[in-house]
């Protein structure tokens, strides 16, 4: 059975505001919540980025049923794994248990901030291997030393350490991370519907282990609505990994989406209120075989008739698939 997720968007919505939405999708009914963890967010419109680690602290005291996820922490440029392995065993416990580590790769927009320059892709999933094997040797309690190529540890050590470690997420686009993700990850993690990139993992160790999607849709009783908001919010996201990947200010990303259209992001982002639109904009993840599906209702100030909805209307008809 494939689960349905919501997603706490830090790029539109400032930290109280997301813990409530949380609370809310709790009530609803959603499955499990994902949150971003930006330090800018994609176009300025959207005008938000609060720090991803003290809202899930808030999160994890707030709600008592729904697991919480980062979705997803780079480890590797303004977090040093140390860090991050620390931060995440502090969720867990804050959590009991609710919590899922989700890394990547990163982003240009979010890591070029500390300044250490933005390597090639290959170096980039290089330095995110050697990064989980710290994170990794940290949640086993033990002083760990560690001197790698891109990565230096000098006795460190988790004081407060869960008696279940969270579940390692990968996220993956091609052929290199779904090894990384085979041979290190308890599972993966995708933002499109694409069976071939479950399959490498499969292939690389990760057969039976959950897979995560993530899809942005706009609830609206007005679908024209729906559709000048999703393209103001999210017209970045036709752009692909490669190109998200490398544009370092939200500027650069208005640039390179200033000729899509409202309805190009409507062809790909569920616009407005026929729940059929939206299941079968769901419907190629669980073709595909996704495990969960996490969703991200466009517009920060629009998320509590979303989750109203969804716990009516959206998720029952979702459960049927």
């Amino acid at each position: 059975m494939t689960h349905f997720g919501y997603t706490m968007m830090t790029e539109q919505a400032g930290p109280r505001d997301l813990v409530g939405h949380v609370v809310e999708a709790e009530r609803a009914g959603f499955d499990f919540a994902v949150m971003s963890d930006h330090s800018f967010p994609w176009l300025e419109s959207q005008g938000h980025a609060p720090y991803a680690w003290s809202v899930l602290g808030a999160a994890a005291q707030a709600t008592s049923r729904i697991p919480l996820m980062t979705y997803v922490t780079c480890p590797t440029f303004r977090y040093h794994p140390a860090v991050v392995a620390q931060k995440a065993a502090t969720v867990q416990l804050l959590s009991e248990g609710r919590f899922r580590l989700g890394l990547g790769s990163g982003e240009n927009l979010n890591e070029h901030i500390v300044g250490s320059g933005w390597p090639s892709a290959g170096v980039r999933l290089d330095m995110l291997e050697e990064a989980v094997e710290i994170i990794r040797a940290l949640f086993g309690g033990e002083y760990v030393t560690h001197h790698g190529t891109h990565f230096q540890v000098d006795n460190a050590r988790l004081w407060d350490v869960p008696e279940t470690p969270p579940p390692l997420g990968i996220a993956v686009s091609g052929p290199r991370s779904c090894e990384v993700a085979g041979h290190h990850a308890d599972l993966v993690i995708a933002t499109e519907p694409r069976k071939e990139l479950l399959d490498a993992f499969d292939a690389h160790g990760g057969a039976g282990k959950p897979r995560i999607g993530q899809l942005p849709v706009c609830y609206d009783p007005d679908r024209d609505t729906a559709v000048k908001r999703a393209h103001d919010q999210f017209r970045w996201a036709l752009g692909g990994w490669k190109v998200n990947a490398e544009i370092p200010l939200p500027g650069g990303f208005d640039q390179a989406a200033q000729y899509t259209r409202p309805e190009d992001v409507a062809q790909t982002i569920p616009c407005g209120d026929d729940v059929d639109t939206f299941v079968d904009a769901v419907r190629p993840y669980v073709e595909a075989g996704f495990s969960d599906v996490a969703l991200v209702q466009v517009g920060g100030e629009h998320q509590q008739a979303f989750t109203d909805w969804a716990r009516t209307t959206l998720l029952p008809a979702l459960r049927e698939l």
